[in-house]
Formats: structure tokens, C-alpha cells, sequence
């Protein structure tokens, strides 16, 4: 792999790190199986390129584009919590819905923004393209694992954290169940979103399709980095799932890249197929690893 690619790789590992933590917060905090992801990171991208051709400051943008991936999780939970529909399809429904809601956004199924300000146009030149838009995503990974950390720790992050470990016990509590489902939604699809608005601008444009597989990237990263840094503290948790959504988008680009995968014919038109295989061996793999230590034990 060469330096250019494990820079790519390492960009795009830390925008995904962002997918990880938003995924972290339904999956693992709430225990809400959430596929709006696939619909909120193309919303994001949508909202922050719209913005960005109509003049608006590129950092407004992304703000912009992660409050409407906000808004998406805040409808998916409301679905939920209000009208009683089903976890799992209060998310499908709104991720299909937006579909059509970010076609309506572009007005088009692409929109491409060569030649506009993004984020990285002060700070970018061709000398230091490679690792300098790694250092600004990585410092707004940076701040918004930061800001995680402390609201984990807040009040309303405790009774989230409660909402979702026992439900009825934090009803019992008196805790508004409902509402922390609703921040903690609104919280993980804005962070999903900000991810998209990040990841348009790196490719100098926003499509309609780039939302495909969002989610199963970020519960990957969350099984690896959990995998790989088993902890318990709220800071290393949310470091593991960044490290692990890193080490995610490099084994893509080494298998990818690896000329034993391309002498079994795969290739870079099998990038979902090797994706799936890798979440499957992230799956499996801590179950494996539990019976080896189980057997070393018994030995």
C-alpha cells in the first residue's frame, strides 16, 4: 500500500470514526437498531453542499447539514416513541423517505462542488493535500469525541445510558424515557450527518448513493474497536470505536490492494462483497475469541 493510499484510507477512517460514534450511541447506548444512518450521512452531505454553492461559510454547512441529519434521527424516534411503530421499521421508514427528501435537497441525483470554498481550501495545497484534510477531520473527530465524553457524564447522559441498559428501571427511576431516546437519536444521526457534510467535500461533490452500507461501516467499526480495546470507561470506549473504524479502512484498502485477492478474482468492484466478509469475520471474531481463553482456562 502506498503512502498516498494509507492516507486515503486514514481520511477516510476518521470521517467514518464520526459514523462510529453515532452508531455507538443507538446501538450500544440506546439499544435501538437504527438504519437511518444510510439516509442521515446522504442528508448531511446534501444539506452541506447545497449550502456551500449558495455562498453559506463551509463550516456553517456542515452545521447546517448536521442539524438536518439531527432533525432525521429526532423523526425516527418520535416514529418510535409516539406512534408505537417498531424500532427497526420506524428507522427503514424514514431511510427510504430519504431518499426522495435529499433528491429534493440537490435536485438532482449529484451536485458538485469543484471550484467552491470548502473547509479545506485555506489549509490545503497540492504539497499537503495528502495529510493536512487528515488533520482537520481528525481535530473535529477530536472535538466531537471530546464533547461525547463530557455529555456521557452529564446527567441527561446517565439517564440516557440508563434508558438504554434497562428501560423499565429507568422508568422507575423517573426518567423521561422517551425524551432521552429522542436526544440520544437526534445526537447519532447529527453525528452521521457532520460525517456526510465532511465527506462530500473530500470528494468534491454529494451523490445520492453515498449513504449505501453507512451503517453496516459504523457497526463494524464498533465490533472492531470494541473487539481490539475491550474497556469499560467512556473515554476508551469512544476512542475504540474511532481506532477501530481507522483499522476498518485500512484493511479495506490492504485487502483491496492485496494481489492474493486479486489473483481469486476479486477486485475494487467487490468492495461491498470483501465489506461484508470482513463484518462477518468482525462478528464472529469475538465469539472466537472467547472460547480460545474459555479453553485455556479449562487447561
Amino acid at each position: 500500500m502506498s503512502l498516498i493510499s494509507f492516507f486515503a484510507a486514514l481520511e477516510s477512517g476518521l470521517i467514518y470514526g464520526l459514523v462510529a460514534l453515532g452508531v455507538l450511541i443507538s446501538f450500544r447506548t440506546l439499544d435501538f437498531p437504527d438504519l437511518t444512518a444510510d439516509g442521515s450521512f446522504p442528508l448531511g452531505g446534501a444539506v452541506t453542499a447545497v449550502s456551500i454553492v449558495a455562498g453559506v461559510n463551509p463550516w456553517l454547512a456542515c452545521l447546517f447539514g448536521m442539524l438536518a441529519g439531527s432533525v432525521a434521527g429526532i423523526v425516527t424516534a418520535w416514529l418510535h416513541v409516539k406512534l408505537g411503530i417498531l424500532q427497526l421499521l420506524a428507522s427503514i421508514l424514514v431511510m427510504v423517505a430519504l431518499y426522495s427528501v435529499n433528491l429534493r435537497i440537490m435536485n438532482a441525483p449529484n451536485l458538485s462542488l469543484l471550484g467552491e470554498t470548502t473547509v479545506f481550501s485555506s489549509l490545503v495545497t497540492d504539497s499537503n493535500g495528502a495529510w493536512m484534510r487528515c488533520i482537520v477531520i481528525g481535530a473535529v473527530v477530536l472535538v466531537a469525541k471530546l464533547m461525547l465524553d463530557w455529555f456521557y457524564n452529564t446527567e441527561s447522559g446517565l439517564s440516557m445510558r440508563a434508558t438504554g441498559s434497562n428501560l423499565r428501571m429507568a422508568q422507575a427511576q423517573g426518567i423521561n424515557t422517551s425524551r432521552m431516546t429522542v436526544v440520544g437519536m437526534a445526537i447519532s444521526n447529527g453525528l452521521i450527518a457532520l460525517a456526510g457534510g465532511l465527506f462530500v467535500q473530500t470528494q468534491g461533490g454529494a451523490d445520492i448513493s453515498i449513504g449505501i452500507g453507512t451503517i453496516v461501516i459504523g457497526l463494524a467499526a464498533v465490533i472492531i474497536g470494541e473487539t481490539i480495546i475491550p474497556a469499560k470507561r467512556i473515554w476508551l470506549i469512544t476512542l475504540a470505536v474511532i481506532i477501530g473504524a481507522i483499522l476498518y479502512k485500512l484493511f479495506i484498502q490492504v485487502a483491496l490492494s492485496s494481489n492474493v485477492l486479486r489473483s481469486i478474482g476479486f477486485g475494487p468492484q467487490d468492495l461491498n462483497l470483501v465489506t461484508a466478509l470482513l463484518v462477518v469475520f468482525a462478528l464472529v471474531l469475538p465469539k472466537a475469541k472467547s472460547k480460545v481463553l474459555s479453553r485455556k482456562m479449562r487447561v
